[in-house]
């Protein structure tokens, strides 16, 4: 039986509208490994007892007035069609990490249901011979940070059954709005830097929604790839080895060495593809990452009732903004310190320009007078210009649980976009899993890719600890 609607209609939100485009069309896969077996009644029973299908998106079907605009109409929840227990090994002769990451990779060149289906936007998946729970979610429903907080909301501490996750300090930006002071000329100063870096940004965001486009590599996907057949790994970072690795380098953050990772690795991979010297990777070669960053004030686990009043940086849904993240190849580059420096001083010019509250500005704009369509083509060009897609979401600090349940392991892929290579990167309990998502065609070997940026972790650990101990 279908569910039932109740209630009147609501529009969605520009984002929301975005992501149903077909070229733009986002599923959000979170996996969540398990301790021990699954109790399929207990975590039915504690889903429908969530705050999740309270939550209006999550209990509204998508439908379409005579004028051809998308609405929520809200539905009850019938939660025995939401929670599929998939029973039996995925592949017998795969691990659970193995089995768990096929599956996943097949879906995400699945579709959910949209406009005209008669349940909401969500599943949850049972693997049950695996240990691990899928939830499945339109990226409509929310971004990264609603959803997150969504679900950490349903979990507990391990160690203090009562307490919920904690996923890290208060914004920095009310410290850097504090930290006034300073004289005249160098706040005139830092103005100008904002506006310069703007222009240039969000000039060469344009650029690359027309005609300006990466170099081609072995990692280039294209028009079309979106459709093709997906393989998954999982790259497994210690946020201890992160931080030696950050205190090596003045003022360094996580997201710095992170993306020094994917310099060092991404490169080092293909090297190791193309050897010939006219695959090869060239001195100076440019490769663009594409990255959606949120654009709430406070990224930490926020009241869900918050969110839903609508207060001002919490509104539920999606508020995020687009970063443009360009990496070089330096074949002599021999010390692995370098990617880190490099990679912080191409983010440290992005973080003086509003280049992804004006992406999202702009796209706002031009939705409200030329349409969806017109704005998830011009993101769909951008993608097609540029070679990889990146996000990074603070997960909770200490192990938690779900049921009663310990959680292991928390994963976060997306449906597939033209990129052939999109990495997604979650953090829990000290540790850092990034699920590599490729068009198995293009990236021929992605578990060696991950092992590469592991590798290029490894060894600027090694630089970093040589270097503080030279200190000494």
């Amino acid at each position: 039986m279908g569910s039932r609607e109740i209630g009147s209609d609501e529009p969605l939100t520009p984002a929301g509208r975005l992501f149903l485009q077909k070229e733009m069309n986002q599923v959000i896969y979170c996996a969540v490994g398990m301790k021990h077996p699954l109790d399929f009644d207990a975590l039915k029973s504690a889903i429908q007892s969530s705050v999740m299908v309270k939550l209006p998106r999550f209990c509204s079907l998508m439908v379409r007035d005579s004028a051809g605009r998308e609405h929520w109409r809200r539905t009850h929840v019938d939660i025995d069609r939401h929670v599929v227990a998939v029973h039996g090994p995925i592949a017998d002769s795969l691990s659970d990490e193995s089995a768990v990451n096929e599956y996943l990779a097949d879906l995400s060149t699945d579709s959910l249901g949209l406009v005209g289906d008669d349940k909401p936007l969500w599943d949850v998946h049972l693997l049950m011979a695996h240990r691990c729970m899928v939830f499945r979610t339109h990226h409509a429903l929310g971004d990264g940070i609603s959803l997150m907080s969504m679900f950490l909301n349903m979990c507990r501490q391990v160690d203090n059954p009562e307490g919920l996750p904690t996923i890290g300090p208060p914004s920095s930006a009310k410290r850097r709005r504090g930290g006034g002071g300073g004289k005249w000329l160098k706040a005139v100063m830092r103005v100008l830097e904002v506006v310069w870096f703007t222009v240039v940004f969000v000039g060469e965001f344009v650029l690359r929604s027309m005609w300006v486009s990466d170099q081609k590599t072995l990692a280039s996907g294209g028009a079309g790839v979106e459709l093709w057949p997906r393989k998954l790994a999982t790259a497994r970072f210690s946020l201890e080895d992160m931080k030696v690795v950050k205190s090596a380098v003045t003022n360094a953050t996580i997201n710095d060495v992170l993306f020094g990772i994917i310099s060092g690795g991404l490169f080092k991979y293909l090297d190791h593809q193309s050897p010939d010297a006219f695959a090869a990777v060239r001195e100076g070669t440019r490769i663009t990452g594409v990255a959606m960053v949120n654009l709430r004030e406070q990224p930490g686990l926020q009241e869900l009732s918050n969110m839903m009043k609508g207060n001002l940086g919490l509104r539920w849904g999606n508020k995020l903004g687009f970063l443009l993240l360009p990496i070089h190849y330096h074949r002599s580059c021999g010390d692995p310190l370098e990617y880190l420096r490099k990679a912080k001083s191409m983010i440290d010019r992005k973080k003086k320009s509003l280049e992804a509250h004006f992406s999202y500005k702009i796209g706002d704009t031009v939705m409200t007078y030329l349409g969806a369509q017109v704005v998830s083509l011009l993101i769909y060009r951008i993608v097609c210009n540029t070679t990889f897609s990146i996000s990074n979401v603070l997960g909770p600090q200490e192990e938690i649980a779900l049921a009663g349940n310990p959680i292991t392991y928390i994963r976060v892929n997306a449906s597939s976009l033209p990129h052939a290579l999109t990495m997604h990167m979650v953090s829990y309990a000290g540790r850092a899993d990034m699920q590599i998502l490729a068009a198995k065609d293009i990236i021929l070997d992605p578990d060696f890719l991950a092992k590469c940026f592991e590798d290029a972790l490894l060894e600027m650990k090694a630089a970093a600890s040589t270097a503080l101990n030279s200190k000494k």
